[in-house]
């Protein structure tokens, strides 16, 4: 009983020689061919993402989103905490971090705690908020946590995204890429949440106006009302309370001296202004400024509540795109979307081509023309040989 390497062999001595020469020239071509299209590429410097600048940028900030960082592509923040305040330097070359605030002040750090030395490099590159896994932050900052699940498809829960917390933030996370693979979003979920009576928010707006909003000062004299919010020395980012009294609104008028906005119940992001309630109003204040209710009559007390939501909805939402180094991919799928995103920007790593990878295409094209000539000749002749 012959085994079957014996039978390959024995196969393989059966065809005549051109026939082997030729399979050889064949798979010598793949071999070169193979090595050349897989030679590694090196990892050198890293690039820039021209779209935070460009168009995307722009219209994303007017969407009311949020960029924050995540550090540089390849690096571990928490092993090398140089790229903390690079990575904030290169967002700001490029972008505002957000319609309220020019410096960024949202980072994304990886597993479930945030070390001593860690935290100390981002408070001093002016970072307040860190994400996505801590339920807890070291002193100087606060933690965000990701508690909505993803976006990506097959992997997102409405029931999750249902039974949030009143008066929370939920957090839902979003990547685009892994490497080469392109994450497929959950149209239907995303059009789900799109319905949802909600606030859409980010980390730092959503951080900013629970602060202004225990910071509003009420004083009540006769029938006027005058709200004040001192100025931030961060993001100047407005604060909502609710008033409550018993005499109907007249007026409302801003420090200019013009009258206040009104602010429609389904208003869904963060603006200034004031809606009417059964119960009195509720209103949303600029640092800053200060707001006079002229009301029809006297009140006999007046009860001020800060809120933690905008417009005095359940809960807020906002999607987190993660180790986004390419604004355009990551944001495509919601160019006509009204949800708001917190983006977590990584400097992207340039690829160079390896040194070696000229060299091998070179010998491909030599070595490949001069063999397959080299074994046709010698196939001609044998066979010229064989027939005479």
């Amino acid at each position: 009983m012959l085994s079957r390497a014996d039978q390959d062999l024995m196969t393989h001595s059966q065809h005549p020689p051109h026939v082997r020469r030729r399979g050889l020239t064949g798979l010598l071509m793949v071999a070169l061919l193979a090595s050349a299209t897989t030679a590694p590429s090196v990892v050198g410097e890293w690039e820039d993402d021209s779209w935070l600048s460009n168009i995307i940028g722009p219209e994303r900030l007017a969407n009311g989103d949020e960029f924050g960082c995540h550090g540089y592509e390849g690096v571990q923040t928490t092993e090398e905490h140089w790229v903390i305040g690079a990575c904030r330097d290169y967002l700001m070359g490029l972008a505002n971090a957000s319609r309220w605030g020019s410096h960024p002040i949202s980072f994304g750090i990886p597993g479930e705690e945030v070390d001593l030395a860690t935290a100390a490099a981002l408070v001093d590159s002016g970072f307040e908020i860190v994400g996505d896994l801590q339920s807890q932050a070291p002193a100087g900052l606060t933690a965000m946590y990701r508690n909505g699940g993803s976006l990506e498809q097959g992997v997102a829960d409405t029931e999750l995204l249902g039974s949030a917390d009143e008066h929370s933030l939920v957090s839902i996370w979003w990547r685009a890429r892994i490497d080469d693979l392109r994450l497929r979003e959950d149209k239907q979920v995303i059009s789900w949440l799109e319905e949802q009576e909600v606030w859409l928010t980010t980390w730092g707006e959503w951080h900013h106006h629970r602060l202004s909003g225990s910071e509003v000062a009420v004083e009540m004299d006769g029938s006027t009302i005058t709200a004040t919010l001192t100025s931030h020395a961060s993001w100047d980012v407005p604060g909502t309370v609710s008033l409550q009294f018993d005499p109907a609104v007249v007026r409302v008028i801003s420090s200019s001296g013009s009258e206040f906005a009104q602010i429609a119940p389904e208003q869904r992001k963060l603006e200034v202004g004031w809606r009417a309630t059964t119960e009195g109003m509720i209103l949303t204040i600029a640092p800053g400024d200060s707001v006079t209710v002229q009301l029809d009559g006297e009140s006999e007390s007046i009860l001020t509540t800060p809120l933690a939501t905008f417009n005095d909805f359940h809960h807020a939402v906002t999607v987190i795109g993660h180790h986004t180094t390419n604004l355009f991919q990551w944001s495509s799928d919601f160019q006509e979307s009204p949800l708001v995103f917190t983006w977590l920007i990584e400097r992207p790593a340039e690829v160079e081509m390896s040194w070696a990878l000229p060299i091998i295409a070179l010998a491909v094209l030599i070595a490949v023309p001069v063999s397959v000539r080299y074994f046709v000749r010698k196939d001609r002749k044998n066979l010229s040989e064989e027939s005479g």
